[in-house]
């Protein structure tokens, strides 16, 4: 069933051409020099074939909840979603979000000097200037009050959104957003569905704080439970 993205109204982004780009559940929403919707297109499908055939020989793959190790001969968008998935100690499937983002972003690349690639609250950027991300955390009363500043020499990277309260995706937390700024966005989303696991309340913001801290690779976290948030790593926030 599709599912209005609210949060996408107020996606924008100076100098940059937008556009919706989608493949079944795979919906994108692109900014980049000019519009390259075709090109998207056949990238989002080519990654889609890669999964969609190693899950018929691994269908575990899918469904797991807990790190497995890819078997015989796969492909990269597998390697490195259960390299994240390892990491992070979640399922595979929670990095594929990222996966699509991030691989898509770098194809996208060679026809643009920038790109910001957005899957379900989980983003690849790629700028020439400081960017502003506006934070969509449900009915918190911080919800699209604060924004997180990405500077043009710390891309490219990712961006990843995990909720308990908001959208479709699983999560046994009740985090309203648990955000994971990471190099490898593979491992900011599955990073990001770990920690909004660990957020049962406003009390538990401190322990997901310190878990996604460990995870070597992780540069930021934010944390909101209703009016409370907690801050960690290399970030820099403002009103949005």
């Amino acid at each position: 069933m599709y599912e209005k993205r609210i949060y996408r109204d107020s996606f924008s982004g100076s100098n940059l051409v937008f556009f919706d780009t989608a493949v079944m559940e795979t919906d994108l929403k692109i900014g980049a020099d000019k519009d390259l919707g075709d090109l998207a297109y056949k990238w989002i499908k080519e990654y889609r074939r890669q999964l969609e055939e190693y899950i018929k020989r691994d269908p575990v793959f899918l469904k797991s909840l807990e790190p497995i190790n890819p078997i015989g001969s796969h492909p990269y968008i597998v390697d490195r979603m259960c390299d994240a998935a390892r990491k992070a100690g979640v399922g595979p499937m929670a990095a594929v979000a990222g996966a699509f983002s991030e691989l898509v972003g770098l194809k996208l690349l060679d026809e643009s000097k920038e790109v910001i690639v957005e899957n379900g609250g989980d983003l690849f950027i790629k700028s020439n200037s400081t960017r502003k991300i506006g934070i969509y955390a449900g009915s918190s009363p911080l919800s699209g009050k604060i924004a997180l500043e990405i500077k043009s020499e710390n891309t490219p990277i990712g961006v990843c959104t995990s909720s308990g309260t908001v959208g479709h995706s699983l999560s046994f937390g009740r985090a309203d957003a648990a955000v994971i700024v990471s190099k490898d966005t593979f491992l900011a989303d599955a990073a990001a569905t770990a920690t909004g696991n660990l957020v049962k309340d406003a009390g538990d913001i401190e322990k997901g704080i310190s878990f996604a801290a460990s995870i070597k690779g992780i540069e930021g976290v934010i944390i909101i439970v209703g009016e409370k948030m907690g801050v960690w790593g290399d970030v820099k926030l403002s009103k949005w």
